[in-house]
């Protein structure tokens, strides 16, 4: 078996050949055009049986990945972070060049038989990580907007205007500022931009929460009836879990959405601390799930209160909810698999 490591990029692809020795046996760079795939199949032609191993099939090589599978051939996704790793750990190969890259997404390839295969996602959940992409953009960039908003209020009003800023307090506060020379009216001028920019964006965020709620309806997940996940918090799940059956258990997938402490005993004393690792979308769906959990009257209170009772500290209390809620979204991930196809 041959692998085939890409590293793509924006203007050109640079492919690895290596053998089952993890040695290079051939290479290639193609110009990132609409001849893409039949430079790189004629080239692959003399490696057989081969396999495909990008780097950043869901990134950019979201367009090349999806052209080889329609043409017949297996390819798989890499994460950057476990091809960096191996670029990083080699003797000799560490330079970060498109050759070296590409060599080590194909060693990744080799040693890990769990990558995810391009292809085994379904529509819905293509479509479902599209929107809870472009809604963390979006929520993003206001959240930018509303910053210089504030910053800028504050050398125009005295003491600023607190946290709670909305468009329309905003335009009344402007209305109430006295322009009594050039730098005053810039400023404001500007202010007016940002709340334009914010009056945008808040009218995207309505018409992407709509398309979600009509995403999530069609896939006809279950997810979405555990208690403080919504349509939003569905769809990153859906959309970053990919296929849940490449999780062999709840707690492989608690270690890929950060859920799973991670152990920090030193020497008799056995303790563990927060995971910053994994997924951090799926993650904050899932704190958000437990948060509005433990705000209302739900098994999931009762639980957390439980582990406070046990001489938990809050956080502690909180991250051990958060692994029973992955736990939940696991089995009806799995569920749902088992139902849909």
């Amino acid at each position: 078996m041959i692998t085939i490591g890409i590293d793509p990029h924006k203007g050109s692809h640079t492919a690895a050949a290596v053998d089952a020795a993890e040695a290079v046996v051939g290479e290639l760079r193609v110009a990132a055009d609409r001849h893409q795939r039949a430079r790189l199949l004629e080239w692959a032609a003399r490696f057989e049986p081969r396999r495909w191993a990008i780097e950043g099939a869901t990134g950019m090589g979201a367009l090349l990945a999806p052209q080889l599978v329609g043409a017949g051939e297996h390819v798989v996704d890499v994460p950057p972070k476990l091809s960096a790793r191996v670029r990083l750990m080699d003797t000799g190969r560490i330079d970060k060049t498109d050759p070296n890259d590409a060599r080590s997404a194909a060693i990744v390839a080799l040693r890990n038989a769990t990558l995810n295969a391009v292809g085994a996602d379904s529509e819905h959940r293509v479509v479902l990580r599209l929107l809870a992409d472009r809604y963390h953009q979006l929520t993003a960039q206001r959240t930018r907007s509303v910053c210089r908003l504030h910053a800028v209020l504050c050398l125009l009003i005295e003491g600023g205007t607190g946290r709670s800023l909305s468009t329309p307090r905003a335009m009344k506060l402007l209305a109430g500022v006295a322009i009594g020379d050039p730098i005053i009216a810039e400023r404001v001028a500007a202010c007016r931009q940002f709340v334009t920019e914010l009056e945008a964006l808040d009218q995207a965020l309505v018409d992407i929460r709509a398309r979600t709620v009509t995403a999530v309806d069609a896939s006809k997940t279950t997810v979405i009836d555990v208690y403080g996940v919504g349509p939003i918090g569905a769809a990153i799940i859906l959309g970053h879990s990919g296929d849940i059956r490449r999780f062999p258990t709840a707690g492989h997938y608690a270690r890929h959405n950060g859920t799973a402490p991670i152990e920090a005993s030193s020497g008799p004393k056995a303790r563990h601390r927060l995971n910053p690792r994994g997924d951090r979308q799926i993650n904050h769906a899932i704190h958000t799930a437990a948060l509005t959990q433990i705000a209302h009257d739900h098994p999931g209170r009762v639980y957390y209160a439980r582990k406070l009772a046990e001489g938990k500290t809050k956080k502690e209390a909180l991250r051990a909810l958060k692994r029973r809620i992955s736990d939940v979204i696991y089995r009806q991930l799995l569920a749902d698999t088992r139902d849909h196809g």
